[in-house]
């Protein structure tokens, strides 16, 4: 009951992940991000504790194929898990539990990867991979929220969906975008919403961390 992907800006060196499902606050439980690093998404029944994990490992040099392995290698419970890994380099890896029955499936593009469970059809991720792709010179959280819009126009789930998340990270610790939509009937068009309202101001919110004499005061 949820379709994501992870994705990799080639240009910026962002990375990013975006994610919808039917149950509420998804952002808090499934994408993770660090500059300079990589993303990872968890779910399915999801353990958060691969996030950071998968993260460690990609700090640590493992690309996203030995991340993922490590991360599903004696784990009594990696059935019922579903992963997507992108790597600094732009390389990606998913994996599959053996405990998933619904319909699931994946698609891996140039710099993402998209992953589905209890989807409506496997062609899902495929959808979300290509707006991905379409649009290499959009930002990178543009890139990721349209893809997750294609992902619902080619079928979405099967349950209303009713939470969406959307994090990219850049050069600091902190994220250079998290926005959430913890419980909405519309979920992607709020997302959307905020996004479009928070785009004009990223650049200022990270200044005032960085430079905050150099944001003009009273702002305007």
């Amino acid at each position: 009951m949820t379709y994501s992907l992870v994705g990799r800006c080639s240009r910026t060196g962002m990375f990013g992940a975006a994610v919808t499902t039917s149950s509420g606050a998804v952002g808090s439980r499934c994408p993770y991000a660090r500059a300079g690093v990589g993303a990872v998404l968890t779910q399915h029944r999801t353990d958060p504790r691969l996030g950071p994990r998968g993260l460690d490992l990609l700090e640590a040099g493992k690309s996203a194929e030995e991340a993922v392995a490590e991360l599903t290698a004696g784990d009594p419970t990696i059935g019922w898990r579903q992963l997507a890994v992108i790597d600094r380099h732009g390389g990606t890896a998913f994996f599959h539990g053996d405990r998933i029955k619904s319909v699931h499936a994946e698609s891996q593009g140039a710099d993402c990867c998209a992953i589905g469970n209890i989807i409506r059809n496997e062609q899902v991720p495929a959808a979300m991979t290509a707006a991905f792709e379409a649009c290499p010179d959009e930002p990178l959280a543009e890139r990721l929220l349209r893809g997750l819009e294609a992902g619902d126009a080619a079928g979405g789930e099967f349950r209303q969906i009713k939470s969406a998340a959307l994090l990219v990270v850049h050069r600091e610790s902190f994220a250079y975008v998290d926005l959430r939509v913890d419980l909405d009937r519309a979920p992607l068009a709020q997302l959307r919403y905020q996004w479009e309202f928070d785009k004009p101001m990223l650049q200022r919110y990270v200044d005032r961390v960085i430079d905050p004499d150099s944001v003009p005061y009273p702002e305007v």
